[in-house]
């Protein structure tokens, strides 16, 4: 069975953020994700994480202003300035917290930008981040968007997504591949999943319509776990869906995974 684990930005928010470490380790997770850190201490992660034996596989780069709509900026020339910056506190946060993977968001694209320019701005981008990140052990991610959830989001197909990879030229860029995401934009799950394997360094999960818990939609989550284990993907799942009722009543879908 693929290994999971809990996204604490979208589960168990019937508890405070630092809660939801000892919420997820209750649950039988071994391990968190969560979108950004940066509210936080470091120490203060750390001794949650600590307390309740869990590994942290993934957080986000800084994605500028959040509550004013911003969901990256890698791909806008206007703010490469700012991205690097954003690049820096990723790692320092990510070295603290013993954290080798980060997802860099592309960013919806700005208006009146071409979109041959801001391909070249991620790229670019994605070179400065990765240099920078090797040095630390540290793997860069980019994650295909659907534009139904996020409209004008430049990053939305994993075929681009590969093209990406391919022109960065760095050896530390990887594919985080969102089953929901995918399955909005293009379906295909289990085709693209074994053609894309070798790219993929991170996956994540919840279910169509409605992103919500596996078993409330349309994906045969069955069918796909079986296929990674014998695809033989080593990598960690994330749980980043909105549970459908509680978070822990929701999990009966865990449990009855495929062994």
């Amino acid at each position: 069975m693929p290994k999971f684990a809990a996204n604490l930005s979208m589960l168990f928010t019937e508890q405070p953020f630092l809660d939801r470490f000892a919420a997820a380790r209750q649950a039988g997770f071994d391990a968190v994700e969560f979108l950004f850190p940066y509210a936080y201490d470091p120490d203060q992660l750390n001794e949650r994480l600590h307390r309740h034996q869990l590994q942290l596989v993934l957080h986000n780069m800084p994605p500028g202003d959040w509550q004013a709509g911003d969901r990256g900026m890698a791909c806008d020339p206007r703010r490469a300035e700012e991205f690097r910056d954003g690049v820096q506190q990723a790692i320092d946060f990510a070295t603290e917290l013993g954290v080798d993977k980060l997802h860099c968001m592309a960013g919806i694209v700005p208006g009146g930008l071409a979109p041959e320019r801001a391909h070249e701005t991620l790229v670019d981008n994605l070179q400065y981040a990765a240099d920078r990140c090797q040095a630390h052990g540290i793997k860069v991610l980019i994650e295909p968007i659907n534009t139904y959830d996020i409209p004008g989001y430049f990053l939305n197909r994993s075929r681009q997504a590969l093209d990406i990879i391919a022109a960065c030229a760095r050896p530390n860029i990887f594919l985080q591949y969102d089953i929901y995401h995918m399955q909005r934009m293009e379906g295909e799950l289990a085709n693209t999943i074994r053609a894309c394997l070798p790219q993929i360094g991170h996956m994540q999960l919840a279910d169509s319509p409605g992103r919500h818990e596996p078993g409330t939609g349309e994906i045969n989550y069955r069918f796909l776990f079986q296929l990674l284990d014998q695809l033989g993907y080593q990598g960690w799942i994330g749980c980043e869906y909105n549970p459908l009722a509680g978070t822990t009543d929701g999990l009966g879908w865990l449990h009855s995974a495929p062994a």
